[in-house]
């Protein structure tokens, strides 16, 4: 069956699994293909040439032979350094990876979520509030491009206080009222200038309610992995020494 050569597209890695003997199934992200599927044939064989070269967090040049739903890779190299992401980062990133997974359907193009993306990792390095922002800011980013973005364009009050309902937008609303979010932190996630705490927390608890239709957060197991670890880490600082 003959397909289109694609040669060198940017892209960055989603997800790798084994597949047949010595194969693996990669998810990409590409700029002018959108996510793609492709197969990988001998890529988890001893004689693997390419073994290595396909990491997550890493840019990417990719080219493959377009068959339909799923292409085969005929080869990729690094396009730059592995952007390091440890300790809580990784959990992070990985949750990037998540929602895109979860939310781009194969071969819808969207340029500015793979630009959006490689920005995020970069600021993922950054302190704990930075790669907290770079999250918010991403998700923010990801709803807009799929036609689901906030309302964040309606009028607000930085002194006021607002509830958000999906079908109607945000309602003004008295300080203290439950899912009440400041009118300062919406109008810094808009205006993505920098997120303080009280902001970080009032974006996280907006964005998870406008993810929920679309990725369910009992659908998603980057979360709960990073829950696991954060106890896991707590229950062994409490426990009694000999």
């Amino acid at each position: 069956m003959t397909g289109t050569r694609i040669e060198l597209e940017a892209g960055w890695l989603l997800s790798q699994k084994p597949y047949r003997e010595t194969s693996e199934l990669l998810e990409v992200l590409t700029p002018t293909y959108g996510r793609i599927g492709l197969i990988a044939r001998g890529q988890r064989g001893p004689k693997a040439r390419q073994r290595g070269v396909t990491a997550l967090f890493r840019p990417l040049l990719l080219s493959w032979l377009d068959r339909g739903e799923l292409g085969t890779l005929t080869a990729v190299e690094a396009a730059g350094p592995g952007i390091e992401l440890v300790g809580e980062r990784l959990f992070h990133g990985w949750y990037l990876n998540e929602l895109l997974l979860k939310l781009l359907a194969r071969h819808d193009p969207h340029p500015a979520i793979h630009r959006d993306y490689g920005v995020a990792l970069d600021r993922l390095t950054g302190d704990a509030a930075a790669a907290e922002a770079a999250l918010r800011i991403f998700e923010k980013r990801l709803l807009e491009q799929l036609g689901y973005g906030l309302p964040l364009d309606q009028p607000l009050d930085a002194a006021g206080h607002y509830r958000y309902l999906a079908s109607e937008g945000f309602h003004p609303c008295a300080e203290g009222t439950r899912g009440a979010l400041a009118g300062a932190s919406l109008i810094a996630l808009r205006d993505e200038t920098p997120l303080d705490r009280a902001a970080l927390d009032d974006c996280r608890h907006l964005l998870r309610m406008a993810l929920e239709p679309h990725a369910p957060r009992a659908s998603l197991r980057t979360p709960q992995l990073l829950r696991d670890m954060r106890a896991f880490a707590a229950a062994r600082l409490v426990q009694p020494k000999d």
